[in-house]
């Protein structure tokens, strides 16, 4: 008896052991999101070599810490073996990793992305077999950013018919999502849960496929891309989407949005380009980042091109601590060689601020499924200091609701903005809505957006521009609307002038129209101090908001935590502007406190809520957090 009563004690002692070790294993690296990597099916199938497997493993692992790995099945018609497989799952297992699939559903990445044909009978089957057979290793996998299709194959274009190939993608691919991937990987593995990945170009989305409508609610979650790189680059992605498109895709289907994915692309631009998407991406509280991919963070050497010219005035990512020796646990040190240091420290950074922020907050702006017009326009208001919250339905509890041309798809648009107005509350439409829709806006003032054209450079008490703007006309009756910012060349000493911001009264409502230039860049050379007047306006519903030059972005949360980001190459004075009863800003990070300066006199024929404002400076590509009471 007593020798059975040792063996159960000692079975119970290994059993508590393992557990004890499997939990420190399994640990989270982080306290705010877990880090991820995806792994291309190419790195995948060289990871039937063991010792390439851990040699490799080894240089990404000492320099970032990492949750959870990505492993892909197939790309461009190459689909990894069941033996590799499961020998890569093992391997991070052993390690405390966990493990999920991918799929990249494309024939040929290299070719414009040539994806697959969903109307041709021997793709369809294709399609089928990756996802069963990579349902029969992963009980979670992602689809890649390549789940739509750009096939405009012969089979294709009589399938089509006489639909517009954005209606018949739509349907084309949801069917293809839910006939093709989702049933055949349940019946191989009913517990399986598959996640589509929507990549970065959500304005464009329906035209060749991707249903925002439907899909959320298809798939078992979504993935959002959060790759802004160069802004200057084919895509024009603003350095605000990386923020932005996440919040956009949490209010698709709330609670179903895993989190963001970064590639290394903006890294020519240096250090700050690449720690921005990943800073940025986790200021939108995504519970999880993908960096993408294990190439990349494998190959893509440090290098002093990354140290940008600002690089040793304080800035918020310092690349000196990016390229510093690592002490390992065991004591020893490691030299820093590739792109998974600068992962490693800014998300080791980022995690310290982000559990103390709460939910995000912003400027709703309503954008109907399927829409187009002013295409990522909100990302470029991101980037002068309006935060941004883009919903699929019309918000009906809001001050101010922002409408750009994508409106005018709704068809109940003008019933939904009398309300609003009938309500005493406030609706900003833009000069591209307006042209678009100026019958159903006379409704509420006869205003116009014409083919006209104006060259402006000043904006009169405002300020000067510093260069020359494209800007649409906006017109309307004299005494029925009233500019609120204007602009001429000059306006000053002038002979003409045209609104930027116009104002028409309506109800106990206004309809503001927010004139937008040719070239949306050109907001970021509008005035700080036309910025600031639009940002009052805008604002109603944050509680704060910022006077400051163009690139400086703000982001508030529902815990009275806020973050205020220079995107700028030089440094920037701020002002942050709050109600009366804030009388001070603490520094989440260092704990310094801010206090309000001075009141000034406002000379106003209207009247004035009283406000505090508080100063502070930025430094290049630099952040500062705050809780104000």
């Amino acid at each position: 008896m007593n020798s059975k009563i040792k063996v159960d004690k000692f079975v119970i002692v290994v059993f508590l052991l393992c557990m004890v070790c499997n939990m420190t294993m399994q640990a989270k690296a982080y306290e705010s999101f877990k880090v991820s990597i995806y792994v291309r099916a190419y790195e995948v199938d060289k990871m039937k070599d063991i010792h390439w497997l851990d040699s490799t493993w080894n240089v990404i692992s000492q320099q970032l810490e990492v949750d959870k790995i990505y492993l892909e099945t197939h790309r461009d018609l190459l689909v990894v073996e069941d033996a590799t497989l499961e020998q890569a799952k093992k391997f991070f297992h052993d390690r405390g990793i966990e493990t999920a699939g991918g799929i990249t559903y494309t024939i040929n990445e290299a070719n414009s992305f040539e994806t697959f044909c969903y109307s041709n009978p021997e793709h369809r089957k294709m399609v089928q077999k990756i996802a069963e057979h990579t349902a029969k290793h992963f009980d979670e996998f992602i689809l890649d950013d390549f789940f739509f299709t750009s096939c405009k194959s012969d089979i294709e274009i009589k399938v089509k018919g006489m639909q517009s190939w954005t209606d018949y993608r739509l349907k084309l691919m949801t069917e293809a999502g839910r006939d093709l991937v989702l049933k055949p990987a349940r019946k191989v593995n009913p517990q399986v849960k598959v996640i589509i990945k929507y990549p970065n170009w959500y304005d464009h989305f329906q035209g060749l496929g991707f249903n925002l409508e439907e899909g959320p609610q298809l798939f078992d979650g979504v993935w959002t891309g959060t790759e802004t790189r160069d802004p200057a680059g084919n895509q024009h992605l603003q350095n605000y989407l990386s923020y932005n498109i996440i919040r956009y895709f949490d209010n698709l289907r709330p609670g179903y949005n895993g989190g963001g994915w970064v590639d290394v692309g903006g890294l020519n631009m240096g250090i700050d380009r690449y720690a921005e998407q990943l800073h940025l991406t986790m200021l939108a509280k995504a519970p999880e980042i993908i960096l993408f991919a294990y190439h990349q963070l494998l190959d893509v050497k440090l290098s002093p091109k990354y140290r940008t010219p600002w690089q040793g005035m304080g800035t918020s990512f310092n690349y000196d601590e990016v390229t510093a020796s690592i002490r390992l646990e065991d004591g020893s040190l490691v030299e820093p060689t590739t792109m998974a240091r600068i992962a490693g420290v800014v998300l080791k950074q980022t995690d310290k601020l982000i559990h103390k922020l709460g939910n995000p907050v912003g400027i709703k702006s309503y954008k109907p499924f399927h829409a187009a017009g002013d295409d990522f326009l909100q990302n470029y208001l991101g980037m002068i200091g309006l935060p941004m919250d883009m919903r699929p339905v019309f918000p009906e509890d809001q001050q101010v609701v922002l409408l750009t041309a994508q409106a005018a798809q709704d068809t109940e648009i003008m019933a939904k903005i009398k309300r609003q107005l009938q309500s005493g509350r406030d609706v900003v439409v833009t000069s591209s809505l307006l042209k678009a829709i100026p019958e159903k806006l006379a409704e509420v003032a006869e205003l116009r957006c014409t083919d006209l054209k104006a060259l402006v450079n000043d904006f009169g008490r405002y300020g000067q521009s510093g260069r020359d703007l494209l800007i649409p006309q906006v017109q309307y009756y004299t005494n029925d609307a009233w500019e609120m910012v204007s602009a001429g060349r000059p306006l000053t000493g002038g002979v003409s002038g045209y609104p930027i911001l116009l104002r028409a009264p309506y109800a106990t409502g206004n309809l503001y129209v927010l004139t937008i230039p040719d070239d949306m860049g050109n907001l970021y050379d509008f005035p700080a101090n036309a910025l600031n007047e639009i940002r009052r306006i805008m604002s109603k519903d944050i509680g704060v908001c910022l006077e400051a030059p163009s690139k400086v972005g703000l982001f508030v949360y529902d815990n009275k935590t806020l973050v205020v980001e220079n995107f700028n190459d030089e440094p920037v004075e701020v002002r942050i502007v709050t109600d009366d009863k804030v009388m001070k800003l603490e520094n989440l990070e260092d704990g310094t406190v801010l206090s309000p300066l001075p009141a000034e006199s406002v000379q106003s024929r209207r009247p004035v809520t009283p406000k505090n404002s508080f100063r502070l400076s930025l430094l290049p590509h630099s952040y500062k957090a705050f809780q104000y009471k």
